[in-house]
């Protein structure tokens, strides 16, 4: 018997299945037309899309719209930014709007010869730019000066490297080598060094199930896949305010160095830099907090007792070095307070560590490899718990910098009284 009622749900059934099928198929005509052309220009580009877990869900105009159409008009792609992975990763992209990482090119912009570098350094990313491509939200942003050098960076991809966005790839800590290595920030080779890291890569390669033995960078920065990575004391390690009255005497020093205060200890426009760039905690509350976090973690493999009394050294290590910069930035404003140092018409007479390699004098150039290279190794090498990096990479060679910066002071004094007795 012919059942009409039937007929009809199998009749709708098929139509929404030729519809969809239809919307499928119209769907999947981009990424062809993509792929027809990238599979020849670039082919590991598509295949590691292809392997990649958003190939299941998004085409190419996903992420680069639709205005570009063939190899005339390829500067209407659009390029995704932080906005884009947020329309699936809310919460992963507000917890990183909230950390340290998306302010790396405010922190770049912030220093003040950082535009002064030739275009073969600063184009391309080849300079400081090829790690601190952060910050880009939308793209408006991309389009405003700060990324007048380069339209390709993105915040997402620089763990989550281009077109495959490997979650477990960005899960490892060679993720965070790229940039965290090298002269001012070793932490890879602290940490790759240490019993933390010895033990982690060691058990990742013989018993891969029990690597979690040992803490990754991902570990101790992104608990739990939290993406807001902050730390306590910040790439300048400074606090304020110092309940030590000698270490505040030091810190006002350094403070004076970074150009935070003017020779008279009074806050300048840079404080508001340090402000906005998150580079210091301004506030005891806001140092034990982002402290906590840290000892919360560490609780986790130690007792309360092994973890305070690590904090505690690691705390003792950033005095002693700054007891040692302090002492050096000293020497060299009374060189600036003698005039035996031309003071730059721009700039109070005194040291400014911020001109990295463009100081002018060699006592100065020293004077910024102490803070930029030793101190940074003094103090990160103690919290990441590498006592080879502490010691020899970092207050060893500070105390080396103090020799030599003193043997030049007595130098240039002695020429530049010849010099007035002419």
């Amino acid at each position: 018997m012919f059942n009409v009622k039937g007929s009809w749900i199998w009749f709708l059934g098929l139509t929404l299945w030729m519809i969809w099928g239809i919307a499928v198929n119209a769907e999947s005509e981009a990424p062809a037309k993509c792929e027809e052309c990238h599979t020849k220009i670039s082919p590991m580009l598509v295949k590691d899309f292809k392997r990649g877990e958003m190939a299941e869900s998004l085409t190419c105009k996903s992420c680069h719209g639709t205005d570009h159409t063939g190899d005339q008009d390829a500067e209407k792609a659009k390029l995704p930014t932080m906005k884009t992975c947020q329309e699936c990763h809310e919460e992963q992209v507000e917890q990183y709007a909230s950390g340290k990482h998306v302010l790396g090119l405010a922190a770049l912009n912030a220093m003040p010869f950082t535009h002064m570098q030739p275009r073969a350094f600063t184009d391309g990313q080849k300079g400081c730019g090829g790690c601190h491509t952060l910050g880009v939200t939308d793209e408006k942003a991309r389009q405003t000066e700060s990324r007048r050098y380069y339209r390709y960076g993105m915040d997402c991809q620089n763990c989550h490297t281009r077109h495959s966005f490997s979650k477990a790839e960005a899960s490892e800590p060679e993720a965070c080598m790229t940039c965290h290595m090298g002269f001012d920030h070793a932490q890879w080779e602290m940490w790759s060094g240490s019993k933390h890291g010895v033990t982690y890569l060691m058990n990742r390669s013989i018993q891969p199930e029990h690597k979690d033995r040992a803490p990754k960078c991902q570990t101790c920065h992104m608990p739990d896949g939290d993406h807001r990575a902050f730390s306590a004391w910040g790439f300048l390690a400074v606090r304020l305010p110092e309940e030590d009255e000698e270490w505040m005497g030091y810190r006002t020093s350094i403070l004076k160095g970074l150009g935070v205060l003017d020779p008279d200890g009074k806050p300048t426009a840079r404080l508001e830099a340090v402000k906005s760039g998150k580079m210091a905690r301004l506030s005891a509350e806001e140092f034990q907090a982002e402290r906590k976090r840290f000892t919360d973690i560490c609780q986790k493999c130690h007792t309360p007792n092994f973890v305070a009394s690590n904090m505690k050294n690691a705390d003792a290590m950033i005095k002693e070095s700054d007891k040692l910069l302090a002492s050096a930035i000293n020497v060299v404003a009374e060189l600036y307070k003698k005039g035996i140092i031309e003071k730059r018409p721009d700039y109070p007479a005194y040291p400014d560590l911020l001109t990295f390699y463009d100081a002018a004098t060699k006592i100065e150039q020293t004077l910024y490899i102490m803070f930029m290279d030793h101190r940074m190794k003094a103090f990160q090498g103690s919290f990441h718990l590498n006592p080879d990096y502490a010691t020899w990479y970092g207050y060893a060679m500070l105390k080396k910098d103090l020799v030599e910066i003193k043997e030049l002071a007595q130098k240039m004094k002695a020429d530049g009284g010849k010099k007035e007795a002419e």
